[in-house]
């Protein structure tokens, strides 16, 4: 079946950025079924912009509830049968979706779809690229060995994708069906909302396609939460992942191992900002977990850190 893509646009207050990220989707040169803006309970312009696309862009308003409620309730209403998301600061590059979709027409036995971006900050300055930034996209890269595009699917493959992955929410492709039995993206988290999708959607996989090919762009602003308060951010991220711990004992062995390097990387991310912010105490308390859940050297040596400030 020709893959139909279904783009949803999530947005809160986000009038400045969304014509942005709609005429990249409108640029594409596989055109997209069809275009879903989800406002978000925004206070600003955002459902202006959106309705001024008429009929091109399908716009969903509800109360402020959050990106994963937004972003269910776009493919909810999805009537493509491949879904894909953009953040309304981000855009696609002109080939994001032709160089997914020519793939799974080829190759219907792929499960879902990733691939590289860009990060760039306010003034469109590149900065670096995912994959590249990435130890699992370093090992796909020269797995691929030059080539456009290579399937992930050995143990060690996913194990490192889940504990540190490349492809982010605008990278990746996934068939509406699998989204909807798997519950989509879960509500009541602020941060890592999109690994706990990910995760479960890997633990589901053998076949993954990943496009070793910049597919867009992630803005890098000051705006954004972790930047904002790095401890509120990292705290959050650590709770998500609490929950995802709680669902791995179900998952295959690679992706538990995933889980788990993941989980200590974040207790560790938040002890570095509770250190920072003064919080040595704290710090210590958020690391030590590592010690019963990974006893190593690796935990050892990150508690150490913590108690020399």
């Amino acid at each position: 079946m020709k893959p139909r893509f279904s783009v949803v646009i999530p947005a809160y207050n986000s009038a400045a950025t969304l014509v942005r990220a709609i005429e990249s989707v409108r640029a594409q040169s596989w055109p997209a079924h069809e275009i879903i803006v989800v406002d978000d309970g925004s206070r600003d312009a955002t459902a202006e912009v959106a309705r001024q696309f008429g009929d091109a862009v399908r716009l969903i308003q509800q109360a402020n509830s959050g990106v994963s409620v937004a972003r269910n309730a776009g493919a909810a209403a999805a009537s493509g049968n491949w879904l894909a998301f953009l953040d309304a600061d981000d855009w696609y590059a002109p080939d994001r979706i032709k160089l997914h979709a020519e793939w799974i027409a080829e190759d219907p036995g792929l499960d879902f779809l990733t691939g590289d971006y860009e990060y760039r900050d306010a003034a469109n300055t590149l900065l670096g690229t995912s994959m590249a930034q990435h130890a699992s996209g370093q090992a796909m890269l020269a797995k691929c060995g030059g080539a456009q595009r290579g399937v992930m699917d050995t143990p060690a493959e996913i194990a490192a994708f889940v504990a540190d992955h490349f492809g982010d929410t605008h990278t990746l492709s996934v068939p509406r069906a699998r989204f909807i039995q798997l519950g989509g993206y879960p509500t009541g988290f602020k941060v890592c909302e999109d690994v706990h999708f990910l995760t479960r959607l890997v633990a589901q996989s053998r076949r993954i396609g990943v496009v070793c090919q910049s597919l867009g762009v992630y803005a890098i602003h000051g705006g954004s939460a972790t930047r904002r308060d790095p401890v509120a951010a990292q705290r959050e991220n650590v709770r998500t992942l609490n929950d995802l711990v709680r669902l791995a004992t179900r998952f295959p062995l690679p992706v538990r191992e995933g889980v788990a390097a993941r989980m200590q990387s974040a207790r560790y991310n938040l002890a570095c900002a509770l250190s920072k912010s003064g919080q040595r105490g704290a710090a210590v308390r958020a690391v030590l977990p590592s010690l019963a859940a990974a006893p190593g050297w690796t935990s050892v040596r990150q508690v150490l850190s913590m108690l020399k400030g």
